[in-house]
């Protein structure tokens, strides 16, 4: 699954209609549908503002034609959300009509290119789940632990906390290969500890 790292928009013209896409990461439908709800108050003198938005790792989806005729808006939105394998994204296309109707087939286009546009433009993200682990050692071990914790791309340094020892927090997209270079660079001196799995985002190289 992807999602976007940041809010976006963008705008085609078909046919002397305006199409304006917004794409807002959200956190859950209930966070969709208020930014839906402001938007619209927004943009009142919007001829539509017909949305999509996929949430809960693509297992809520969602989607509203906004007095379009039925399946030539939000159903080739999401589509196409779906077709990115986004989540976590909200799509709003805001149309001003230009005075020529483009036919049900014309709207589906539309649409879904314009969702298309923004997510071309998108910076995303590819979302995957590692391992937490929390490593202790002592100071005298702490630097040079670090440096070689963050030279790793299958890595994340997510924290670290001072007191008498130092701990590393940290997630691995494979435990077992962590443990093993934790226990190499500290000669066996760490102590590790399981946490829980944690979503980790990773920058698309496409």
């Amino acid at each position: 699954m992807f999602t976007i790292a940041t809010d976006v928009q963008t705008e085609i013209v078909i046919n002397k209609s305006r199409f304006i896409c917004f794409l807002k990461r959200i956190d859950g439908e209930p966070d969709a549908r208020a930014f839906i709800e402001q938007h619209r108050k927004d943009h009142w003198n919007a001829n539509h503002n017909c949305t999509a938005f996929v949430t809960a790792d693509g297992l809520i989806s969602r989607s509203s034609d906004d007095g379009e005729p039925s399946g030539t808006a939000g159903a080739p939105m999401l589509e196409m959300l779906n077709g990115h394998h986004m989540t976590d994204t909200l799509a709003i296309v805001t149309r001003y009509f230009g005075g020529v109707k483009l036919g049900a087939g014309g709207l589906v286009r539309a649409y879904g290119r314009a969702v298309s546009s923004a997510l071309d433009t998108a910076t995303v993200h590819e979302i995957r789940y590692w391992s937490q682990l929390h490593v202790t050692v002592n100071h005298d071990l702490a630097g040079s632990l670090e440096g070689r914790l963050r030279s790793h791309d299958d890595i994340d340094l997510q924290d670290v906390t001072y007191s008498n020892v130092v701990t590393f927090h940290l997630a691995a997209a494979d435990e077992k290969t962590a443990r093993e270079l934790i226990n190499s660079y500290t000669a066996g001196a760490a102590t590790v500890v399981d946490g829980d799995e944690v979503r980790i985002e990773i920058p698309s190289r496409d």
